[in-house]
């Protein structure tokens, strides 16, 4: 419940910040700043052509894994895993799986709340959402393929506390790399990185990194307390997730603003004891 009420203030504060980033825009310029993105159908249709070519490699991998058997079982010792992991083989907790679920869930809502504002910016409305979605598809199918490749045993196969049924599910076997860090990890950089492009001027851009990055390392933390991840799994899914996150708006960036025009007008003045001259800079759409 505790942690209901935190991920609860943190999507509220979040909101307050979205909205006091509009105000700082509304006050800089008199013309909404046009949509930073553009789609392409290149850039998309390569994206979203990779996006189902893993879907489906992972679909086809994912029937050919074989779950553990019972005997099996007897055979994994967590003095086998490597020093940097082996701490993930002491975790089990169904709480923290839960915990993962909510901080991730938030993660997602919390990008909307910066999202839906932008929609209504120009006739570009379908921009963000697309990019989302390559946003989030990417790294999960990609992750999912390689998990069925990779075929490592979580952590919680070593560990003699975890009940049985877990260990004998296909899932005891697709420990590498984390999905939920990947996609927590790209959905907040993502989030972060169009807040800052939706509003430049404003100063609740760190606030908004901090906020998004905290939901993705909480979703992250949990899954190595649940004993579903190593370390090792979970910074292998942050950084890709990560990449994912600010390469995919990088690549719809629109490098040169079109439609918008800047004038320096130099004026003098005299208030009665002291003569000078007035410079302003006036941005303006045409």
């Amino acid at each position: 419940m505790r942690a209901n009420h935190t991920i609860f203030s943190f999507l509220l504060f979040l909101q307050l910040s979205v909205a006091q980033g509009q105000d700082t825009l509304s006050q800089s310029t008199t013309h909404h700043r046009p949509n930073p993105y553009r789609l392409s159908w290149k850039t998309d249709a390569t994206l979203l052509g990779l996006v189902a070519v893993s879907g489906v490699s992972s679909l086809l991998l994912e029937q050919q894994v074989q779950p553990f058997t019972v005997n099996d079982l007897s055979r994994f010792d967590r003095s086998q895993v490597n020093a940097f992991d082996r701490s993930a083989t002491y975790k089990w907790s169904p709480d923290a799986f839960r915990v993962s679920d909510q901080t991730l869930t938030a993660n997602f809502v919390a990008t909307g709340l910066i999202a839906v504002p932008t929609l209504f910016r120009d006739k570009n409305w379908a921009t963000v959402p697309v990019m989302y979605i390559e946003v989030l598809a990417l790294p999960t199918l990609i992750q999912q393929t390689v998990k069925n490749i990779v075929l490592r045993t979580r952590p919680y196969v070593y560990n003699p506390d975890a009940p049985l049924d877990p260990k004998l599910a296909p899932n005891g076997r697709q420990s590498f790399f984390s999905g939920h860090a990947g996609t927590a990890f790209a959905s907040a950089v993502f989030a972060s990185e169009m807040f800052r492009h939706f509003y430049p001027n404003s100063k609740l851009k760190p606030v908004v990194w901090v906020i998004m990055l905290g939901l993705a390392s909480t979703t992250s933390l949990m899954r190595y307390e649940a004993g579903y991840h190593f370390p090792s799994d979970i910074l292998v899914g942050a950084a890709f997730g990560s990449l994912a996150g600010w390469w995919i708006p990088k690549l719809h960036e629109v490098k040169k603003q079109k439609g918008i025009s800047q004038r320096l007008t130099i004026q003098p003045w005299n208030n009665g004891s002291a003569t000078g001259i007035n410079a302003r800079l006036l941005v303006f759409s045409r």
